[in-house]
């Protein structure tokens, strides 16, 4: 029995958890192999989820990619990688067991003109392996190396129709998910023409955290918060992704994203439809996700500039000050342009039209070289319709906020107004906090872990389906048009505050300020 076992059987707030069996034995082809996110996050992943003994005894994994390497020099990597991005330094028995499977094929897969020796490696390891034909291709490379790579996968049988018949297909693809909503179409199409719908697994490193997937539990699992989780008892909600980085060497890739493509089209708009959307009727895959696509087929559309102006703000940073030290604007960050019109702040106001979030706003906001690294989800309840306390200048009443946080220290508090322990009747503002470590006693899975071992199990829940995509790139191109075609007077936050006064303007309209965090 390893420790990940043990403390599953004697933490008593674990009680009635299991662990479910092992996926069958499979080959997982990451393409990009050598590239920054297999290093930083696939491969220590794959080495937590071995040693909790969830990946089967027959499984390899197989990099593929230009880089001159052999099977042992990609071995020696991977280790330093984990090593490095793990937290922890790896050798021994524990470690040879696992990179024993480490196979490594130096290759431009895309080029057809080509001859590729992925198909033949792959049928060796199945032979020796007893894999029974189990596939699953990870795209870690590029995005513009994308449709390449699923074309070569069919032209070279390894997928689609010309693929043999046994053992199961699946395909993860990294965001970005296209850069807008015609190029997202039409690596849809490119997709769907190898892979159908239920092998394709959009990956979304948020939705692999704990805190997240525990948003689903805490609202319908309560029968406390659900009665109260509607237009009549929450006022707005606030949905915050703050980071303290700047581009961190990624200033060409930035220039061409920005934060609406980089995360509000994403992560913001995942972490809005679960709190948004209805209860499901039963707790599996397609009907979770088809709840979620009615969410954003609720959202009010914004069908002109002036609808932009009013519903969303945008910021680039200049210089300033993060935790103590100087830091330059992002037109001085290498990559970037001196003149360059990159939103690295938004916020945008969402209007729900249906009948449990009328004239609820929901506010989204996420921004590069803010005073810190946080994430969380802010629900605030409308005040007590009649105040018997509070009456001093000393006291404050708060409404009450129910605070879901994401990163760090992942967990959930509730602010609610007490006695405080003096004479007289005497309020102030109080907060109950459970955090995820403590309670359970365990650190949780990285995302990559979680969403790695829902695809080996076949399982799309915690994924994008195609639908949602095309969706949330639609509400969001009248954002991206409308800033395109209208320079803004940037840089317009310093960094290390809190954004421009644009974003506060957009609450300030409503007679509501953001939330300290």
């Amino acid at each position: 029995m390893n420790d990940y076992t043990t403390s599953l059987l004697t933490n008593p707030l674990r009680e009635g958890q299991r662990l479910q069996a092992p996926v069958g034995n499979c080959a997982i082809v990451i393409f990009g192999a050598s590239g920054d996110l297999t290093a930083r996050k696939l491969m220590s992943a794959l080495f937590n989820l071995a040693r909790r003994n969830q990946l089967p005894a027959g499984f390899a994994v197989v990099g593929v990619a230009r880089t001159r390497m052999n099977d042992e020099t990609f071995r020696q990597r991977m280790q330093q990688a984990v090593s490095e991005f793990g937290g922890e330094a790896v050798a021994g028995p524990v470690w040879d067991g696992f990179a024993q499977n480490f196979f490594y094929i130096s290759e431009d897969f895309a080029d057809l003109q080509g001859r590729s020796a992925v198909a033949e490696r792959l049928a060796d390891i199945d032979r020796q392996r007893g894999i029974p034909g189990n596939r699953l291709f990870y795209l870690a490379t590029p995005p513009s190396a994308y449709i390449g790579i699923i074309r070569s996968l069919a032209e070279r049988g390894l997928a689609g129709p010309k693929a043999p018949p046994q053992g199961w297909k699946r395909i993860i693809v990294e965001k970005p998910f296209g850069r807008d909503l015609d190029s997202a179409r039409a690596l849809d199409q490119e997709v769907l023409r190898v892979f159908s719908e239920e092998q394709v697994f959009r990956i979304d490193h948020y939705l692999g955290k704990e805190i997240v997937q525990n948003v689903l539990v805490f609202r319908f699992g309560n029968g406390i918060f659900e009665p109260i989780w509607n237009r009549r008892y929450i006022d707005h909600v606030q949905i915050t992704a703050a980071e303290e980085l700047g581009v961190e060497g990624r200033g060409v890739y930035y220039e061409e994203a920005g934060v609406v493509r980089d995360m509000i089209q994403n992560h913001m708009l995942q972490l809005l439809c679960l709190v948004a959307m209805e209860s499901p009727v039963v707790f599996d895959a397609e009907a979770v996700r088809n709840e979620k696509v009615k969410v954003l087929r609720a959202l009010r559309p914004l069908l002109s500039p002036n609808d932009v102006e009013q519903f969303a703000a945008r910021g680039q940073y200049g210089p300033g000050s993060v935790g103590g030290a100087g830091v330059v604007g992002y037109r001085e960050e290498p990559g970037v342009s001196p003149a360059s019109q990159t939103e690295t702040y938004a916020a945008v106001k969402f209007l729900i039209d249906n009948w449990r979030w009328a004239d609820v706003p929901f506010y989204v906001r996420s921004g590069k070289r803010l005073p810190k690294r946080v994430t969380e989800i802010a629900i605030q309840f409308r005040r007590a319709p009649h105040l018997l306390f509070g009456r001093s200048p000393a006291d404050r009443i708060e409404a009450n906020v129910l605070a879901l946080r994401i990163q760090p220290d992942e967990g959930i508090s509730l602010k609610f107004v007490a006695k405080s322990p003096a004479q007289g009747l005497h309020v102030r503002p109080v907060d109950m906090d459970f955090r995820y470590g403590a309670a359970f006693g365990v650190e949780p899975p990285s995302a990559y872990e979680t969403l790695l071992l829902e695809c080996l199990r076949g399982d799309p829940m915690l994924f994008a389906r195609g639908e949602w995509v095309e969706r949330a790139w639609a509400y969001v191109m009248p954002i991206i048009e409308t800033w395109a075609a209208a320079p803004s007077d940037f840089p317009n936050y310093e960094a290390g505050s809190w954004g421009p006064q644009e974003a506060d303007l957009l609450l300030a309209r409503d007679g509501r300020v953001w939330r300290r965090l």
